[in-house]
């Protein structure tokens, strides 16, 4: 059963915490009820994802035996069949439909949905095309956000939906530039992925500073913003004193990147400790902000 575990890549499964920003910002960590609905969407992404992956492993199979690390998966190595990847596939798609409808609200499904069409698309196409490949990951990341909030029923800022894609564009644009520095040679970039040879350090670089300066502003504007009803009141202005853990999280994630030690966001949150402490001091800081009686300063 391992390998077929392993197909799922449970560890990518960190990427669907995103569902549960709706339920920490959206006042609804307390609530037993929206904690439960929340899970419960939480697992339908996971399900979905991992059909996702098992669809884009099959398709880069050839490619990923050139991918000093992508060439272990199970179906790149060959150990899982296609045919056995195929009606794993299909279970798991059914299985989220099932857990969706069963549990979950309309607007819900709508978005899950949603977020499947998009896998499938980015497999079959959009990944061969030079900057939406990165942008569609950006948006699968909000697709996630959104999701978790119609789960729970509750309205997510734009501000922070905006700043979730833009710090999803610097992710992303920092995994491809991880490759390049992990594959290194220019004749295996092509063949493993050719649209690599396209986004040049140089370029990457420039992207990732551009991203991730936006990413930090429209942190701070979700922060500072007064326009927004926010369950929290004022105490969420009380977050912009979290400014330098952001700051040191995304220019520690660009460092890492150019040395091409780590082979993404999922590989450095698993390996990289400072990386990690550094999520993890800013959830609780933030947790403490929102949820502690904290007057705003």
């Amino acid at each position: 059963m391992l390998k077929y575990i392993r197909t799922l890549r449970p560890a990518d499964w960190i990427k669907n915490l995103f569902v549960f920003a709706a339920l920490a910002f959206g006042g609804k960590l307390t609530d037993p009820e929206a904690g439960r609905l929340a899970l419960l969407a939480f697992v339908a992404f996971c399900l979905t994802a991992s059909a996702g992956y098992i669809l884009n492993d099959a398709i880069d199979r050839n490619r990923d035996r050139l991918h000093p690390t992508k060439r272990n998966r199970p179906i790149a190595s060959g150990i899982v069949t296609l045919p056995a990847a195929g009606v794993l596939l299909v279970a798991l798609v059914l299985a989220a439909a099932a857990l969706s409808y069963a549990c979950l609200p309309p607007s819900f499904w709508a978005v899950l949905g949603t977020y499947f069409v998009l896998t499938v698309s980015y497999s079959l196409y959009l990944k061969r095309r030079m900057l939406l490949d990165v942008l569609l990951i950006a948006v699968l990341f909000v697709l996630r956000a959104i999701g978790g909030a119609c789960a729970i029923d509750v309205r997510v800022s734009h501000w922070l939906l905006i700043c979730t894609f833009m710090l999803c564009v610097f992710l992303g644009f920092g995994k491809r530039r991880c490759e390049i520095s992990m594959i290194a040679n220019e004749e295996n970039i092509r063949k493993h992925r050719p649209l690599l040879v396209r986004y040049t350090p140089d370029l990457l670089n420039h992207l990732l500073s551009t991203s991730a300066g936006i990413a930090i502003v429209t942190f701070l504007l979700y922060t500072l913003d007064t326009t927004t009803l926010s369950p929290f009141g004022a105490r969420k202005q009380n977050l912009v004193f979290t400014l330098p853990l952001v700051v040191y999280g995304i220019f520690r994630y660009a460092m890492l990147s150019e040395l091409g030690t780590v082979a993404g966001p999922t590989d450095m949150v698993l390996r990289d400790r400072a990386f990690l402490a550094t999520i993890l001091v800013w959830v609780a800081a933030t947790a403490a902000i929102l949820y502690l009686d904290i007057p705003p300063i």
